[in-house]
């Protein structure tokens, strides 16, 4: 026996901790381990390098432009800059002493946060990331092999006063708070090649040894390699080092079976378009990380890099030309893959449907116009859940293949599928892989590829997965360290096979390979971080504005240009875009969920002023065009009112003229009923056609009740009762309704014991992610608000209020005024809240006569049905869920819709239904929905099924208001001018949603529709703007085969088929 031979199989944890603390910079070890000769030599200070800085002031992030004109003032190692999301510029002077000859020198640069190379020419270079983290990056090559004789350089380097995740812990300090960061080093190094080899083959088998079962004679390889090497290596005999490799050598020469499971590797840097740190931020976080990447793909010709957000590649290319430059050129190489489809990674609960197909239209034309192509794979690895409806909307965007890995953050169910098709609302269906690998910023180590197979959860039909590496959310992507590793990685025995690829390359792949993949068929829930549907409430609520807003203004801007043959209306095709992307902009997974810092809210608050502001001046002007031509006349001199309904069909309701206007335009007539908020004046309005214009004049506004007046009055139980001819609605003391009576059906809504809109007080402290959840525990501890003061504040004949004033705490109320019209059953409550909680949550329940399943809430271009029950774990994770106009519980015969302007927080347990009002979260934004809110639901009941309603399209009218103009078409107007511009008959299941220009023809126009209820459909669609021909198009306005569109014989008229939940497109040309 020898006298010190290796007990390892004895000892294997004493081992492993052994040849673990080898590789380790963060041990006691440094001075003798591997870490000891990673460099040959270093040399800092002058006269190696000269360190000088300049500071911009405030949070300014000047250009290199500006910069290098500055006065520089010395600048040393040790010293901390600061404030935070300051810049501070730094002018660098190398000279690289003798004893560095032949050797690689690279500068190493740790400013403690993000920080840019540049060139003295202006040229950026590379992004340097500082601090002791896995992201750590500082090193800049200035020489693979030093000369003799090197001549002196001159760079400047960038830094950010932040970290890669923004200012410090959000969950324990505010992000604008001030920090400083320390300059650790500016220094001269010489790498040692040998060493850093022997270095990665470590890393790499160290970590199988762990990694791979213990029992298997591959782990116990591994061990023995990786304790031989620690034996063999001496930190003061660099010969020692070769000797170690070729031990790495032999264990890397076995090679992994052929049969074995193949990873499709591709880097990425992940970057959230603003979170933790501003949009501004983002804008330098792009070229820090991509610049990165262009260096590591000319060392690495096998890498392969992917970026998505078309928003991200805009702004480098506005501020960083010659980089978007170079990233154009290594796309044509292949290594360089714009991906995603989309302008930004965004939220999929909030956003509209058409605010969904404008992500792919302006991403995809971004793509097609700067890279030659559009993108085939639908990228989103990081949102909160995926609408029923994507698949259809992926389709007809240009895609056909979709990757994610949320849902394996799910805390209460694991998704069963890792590779399957998913299949949407309508039946379009797409690829869809969940890298296994549950990650998009893995590190290329064994154990992740070893954990990324066992749980695959389809390998029994598809024996290959992607595989997501490079530092992601605050950007850095991929490090030289992990391209070494996953080289090693590539085909070794014990690790399944590894290649990087194209993302495409894998689909395809699997498309011809893989055998009977299951199908998901509906939404893809998210069970967590279902507090986003509620948090920052005022930013739901500008966003919701906006993109009604924009729809109103593309649809009038179309009518106006293509209304009549001498239109001279301009349409403001850049200024829509412009806004459009603004919208897109703010739609991104961190923003409208309510999940990001208070400087991004700042920022969005401008921008939402910007588009609400703009997009108001664009329909005003619109309006005022189409009305024009329409009368033919000049409206400064008319006396009258029109009013349009920019919806697709006839509704009346009443409109609030201000008291000025309408003295000026009937003067002579005395109004009906004058509104005591504002004293403006209340004025009836009937069967105004949709996508139509309607005259009032002076005799329909002559003063005399309405046939069937609504009434309110205080009873002597000290309940308050609203009636029209539809409804009685009965409210206690509290505000609370104790009864809700259809008169026309005889049918009381409301139980016996029971309330509806009764406000609830929810404890909410979710377990980690502030912002972003709330927890199924919430609901077992809550208040119900009693104490109230109601007054009644209109009586009618048109309109019927009470205010109800609800103390939250001593430091929050709500004040409702809740209204009754003479003309509907539908009950609104306009709500204005005063908000300084903390981790509360505020929500309103119903609780109705009604018993259903399922209930049903609206989705982009549909509905989707959810259980009103918890009877498995997949039902109870659903306590909270996403719904965006409308959410609906309906029996045979009858249902009642809660309808609302900005709120998207919904559930329904049995036959009680609640609304999330508000959250009170203090991360990431300490100052989250304090203050004023305004916000406005209603309660709508209805004969029949949801099917049978028409509940979206009184969901449609709370969100669209009648618009108003002082004009008055003339009686003697031909029938054919008012016309409506568009209509839609024998088939009211379906919507007219989107009326727009097209994207390259100015002669052509855009509508689409969608079928909205779940059925097939034949509508009858009449446009009266002219046009010659008509086809269909996808969301890119591409001709697309399907169903044929049957243009009537002497007719304007089409016969447009539908598919349960199909949008349609049509192009229009003149």
């Amino acid at each position: 026996m020898k006298p010190h031979m290796s007990y390892l199989q004895k000892h294997p944890s004493i081992t492993r901790s052994r040849v673990s603390n080898f590789v380790n910079d963060n041990y006691q070890w440094k001075d003798v381990n591997i870490q000891a000769v990673l460099y040959d030599v270093k040399a800092s200070g002058e006269p190696h390098v000269q360190l000088k800085v300049w500071s911009a002031p405030g949070q300014e992030r000047p250009t290199f432009e500006h910069a290098v004109k500055q006065e520089f003032r010395p600048a040393k190692v040790g010293q901390m800059f600061g404030p935070s999301w300051t810049t501070h510029w730094f002018q660098v002077h190398v000279s690289i002493p003798a004893q560095f000859f032949g050797k690689p020198v690279q500068f190493l640069f740790d400013s403690s946060s993000e920080a840019m190379v540049w060139s003295a020419e202006g040229e950026p270079i590379i992004g340097l990331t500082g601090g002791n983290g896995g992201e750590r990056h500082v090193d800049y090559a200035l020489t693979a092999c030093a000369t003799a004789n090197e001549p002196e350089r001159m760079f400047y380097v960038e830094i950010a006063c932040n970290g890669l995740f923004g200012n410090g812990d959000y969950h324990e300090h505010p992000q604008d708070r001030d920090i400083y960061y320390r300059l650790n080093s500016a220094e001269l190094a010489a790498p040692n090649p040998d060493a850093w080899a022997l270095y990665h083959d470590m890393e790499v088998i160290v970590d199988m040894a762990k990694e791979l079962p213990q029992d298997s004679p591959r782990s116990w390889q591994a061990l023995t390699a990786a304790n031989d090497i620690v034996n063999i290596f001496e930190h003061a005999d660099p010969t020692s080092i070769n000797k170690a490799r070729s031990v790495s050598d032999a264990f890397f020469a076995a090679t992994s079976n052929p049969a074995s499971h193949q990873v499709y590797a591709i880097g990425n840097c992940h970057i959230d378009t603003a979170w933790l740190w501003p949009f501004a931020e983002t804008r330098r976080k792009t070229a820090r990380s991509w610049s990165t990447q262009l260096n590591l793909m000319d060392s690495f010709e096998e890498y392969r890099f992917t970026a998505s957000q078309a928003q991200q590649f805009e702004w480098l290319k506005e501020d960083y030309p010659s980089l978007f430059k170079r990233i154009q050129d290594k796309a044509k190489t292949g290594q360089f893959v714009p991906i995603g489809g989309t302008w930004v990674e965004m939220d999929c609960n909030i956003p509209s449907g058409e605010s969904l197909a404008r992500q792919f239209l302006l991403g995809q034309r971004f793509y097609k116009q700067h890279f030659g192509q559009t993108c085939d794979v639908f990228w989103l690895p990081d949102t909160f859940g995926y609408s029923s409806q994507l698949p259809q909307i992926v389709r007809l965007a240009g895609a056909k293949y979709f990757f994610t890995q949320k849902l394996s953050w799910n805390n209460i169910n694991k998704f069963p599928n890792t590779t399957f098709w998913w299949t949407g609302l309508d039946g379009s269906s797409v690829l869809t892989h969940m890298a296994p690998s549950e990650t998009y910023s893995a590190q290329c180590r064994p154990g992740e590829l070893i954990n990324g197979v066992k749980k695959h959860k389809d390998v029994a039909y598809s024996n290959e997965s992607l595989y997501l590496f490079g530092n992601g959310d605050g950007g850095g992507g991929p490090l030289r360290s992990m391209l070494k590793r996953l080289r090693r990685m590539a085909n070794v025995d014990g690790l399944p096979r590894v290649k990087q690829s194209h993302p495409r390359e894998f689909y395809e792949h699997v498309e011809k390979t893989a055998r009977e993949l299951v199908a998901w068929k509906g939404e893809l829930y998210f069970e967590l971080h279902r507090g986003t549907y509620t948090s920052q409430s005022n930013n739901k609520l500008w966003n919701r504005q906006s993109e009604f807003l924009l729809r109103d203004a593309e649809l009038l801007c179309t009518v106006a240009s293509f209304g009549s043959k001498d239109s001279e209306f301009e349409y403001p095709a850049e200024e829509l875009t412009r806004l459009w992307k603004l919208v897109c902009l703010n739609q991104f997974h961190d923003v409208v969920p309510g999940s990001a810092i208070n400087m991004v809210y700042r920022d969005s608050d401008k921008m939402y002023k910007d588009i609400i502001s703009s997009a108001n001046r664009i329909r005003k002007e619109a309006l005022a065009n189409v009305c024009r031509s329409v009368a033919g006349t000049d409206l400064t001199s008319s006396q009258g009112l029109t009013v349009v309904n920019t919806t697709g069909w006839m509704r009346s309701d009443i409109v609030a003229i201000p008291a000025f206007t309408y003295a000026n335009i009937f003067s002579d007539t005395s109004p009906v009923q004058i509104r005591a908020s504002d004293s403006a004046v209340l004025v009836p309005v009937t069967n105004v056609a949709g996508f139509g214009l309607h005259s009032v004049s002076a005799e329909t506004c002559l003063v005399h009740a309405p046939k069937h007046p609504v009434h309110v009055l205080k009873t002597d139980k000290d309940t308050y009762l609203l009636e029209n001819r539809f409804v009685s609605v009965t409210f206690n003391a509290s505000g609370h309704i104790i009864s809700f009576y259809d008169k026309t059906e005889g049918r009381e809504l409301v139980p016996k014991d029971a309330a509806a809109n009764v406000f609830e007080l929810y404890d909410d402290v979710p377990l980690y992610w502030d912002a972003w959840d709330i927890e199924i525990y919430s609901l077992e501890k809550y208040q119900t608000l009693k104490s109230a003061v109601v007054l009644i504040v209109e009586e009618g004949p048109l309109v019927a209020s009470i205010s109800v004033r609800v103390p939250i705490s001593d430091g929050s109320v709500v004040t409702q005024t809740i209204s009754l019209s003479e003309h509907s059953p539908r009950l609104d409550f306009d709500c204005s809240v005063d908000w300084h909680e903390n981790r509360k949550c505020l929500k309103v329940s119903f609780t109705w006569d009604i018993y259903s399943d399922v209930a049903t809430y609206e989705t982009q271009f549909g509905v989707v049905q959810r259980p009103t029950h918890r009877n498995t774990t997949w039902d109870m994770a659903k306590f909270e869920v996403c719904g965006h106009k409308f959410a609906d519980l309906s029996e045979f015969g009858y249902g009642v819709a809660l309808l609302n302007d900005c709120k998207y927080g919904f559930s329904t347990l049995g036959n009680s239904m609640s609304m999330s009002l508000l959250r009170a979260p203090k991360a990431p934004d300490e100052h989250s929905d304090m203050g004023h809110h305004s916000f406005r639901y209603a309660i709508y009941p209805h004969t029949g099924t949801f099917s049978e309603s028409n509940v979206v399209q009184e969901a449609y009218q709370f969100n669209v208001p009648l618009l108003e103009l002082p004009i008055t078409i003339p009686p003697q107007i031909s029938s054919l001018r008012k016309r409506p511009f568009f209509s839609v008959s024998g088939a009211r299941n379906v919507v007219l949603d989107t009326v727009k220009r097209a994207e390259d023809d100015k002669t052509s126009y855009i509508v689409r529709l969608y079928e909205a209820y779940g059925g097939h459909a034949r509508a009858l669609l009449t446009s009266r703007l002219p046009f010659s021909s008509v086809c269909k198009v996808n969301l890119l306005e591409e001709p697309m085969d399907g169903p044929g569109i049957e243009r009537l014989d002497h007719s304007t008229a089409l016969k447009v088929p539908f598919k349960p939940f199909e949008v349609v497109s049509l192009l229009f040309t003149l």
